[in-house]
């Protein structure tokens, strides 16, 4: 299974997998207004791979599958007020 990846102009840390190079007709046109110019950042095979760094491979498969692309987003930013003030209380 090919995956093809692409970063996001506008979002930082924000990537979409698509099946099929430069073929984003089953990614809805609201989410590529957000997304930007998508700009080619690798291709993959999923079959040989049993991970990827910041993705649920499991979940990048079926969404492909079902949807047609995976969106990956990067993660929240953790609050260092709310981490002082757990590192306090305690």
């Amino acid at each position: 299974m090919l995956c093809v990846i692409y970063r996001s102009t506008k979002r930082d840390q924000t990537y979409l997998y698509v099946e099929k190079k430069d073929d984003f007709s089953r990614v809805p046109e609201e989410l590529l207004k957000g997304f930007g110019v998508p700009q080619f950042s690798m291709m993959l095979n999923l079959a040989n791979r049993e991970k990827l760094a910041t993705a649920d491979i499991a979940k990048v498969r079926q969404s492909l599958e079902e949807q047609g692309y995976y969106l990956q987003v990067p993660p929240p930013v953790e609050s260092l007020l709310n981490i002082h003030l757990n590192d306090t209380s305690k």
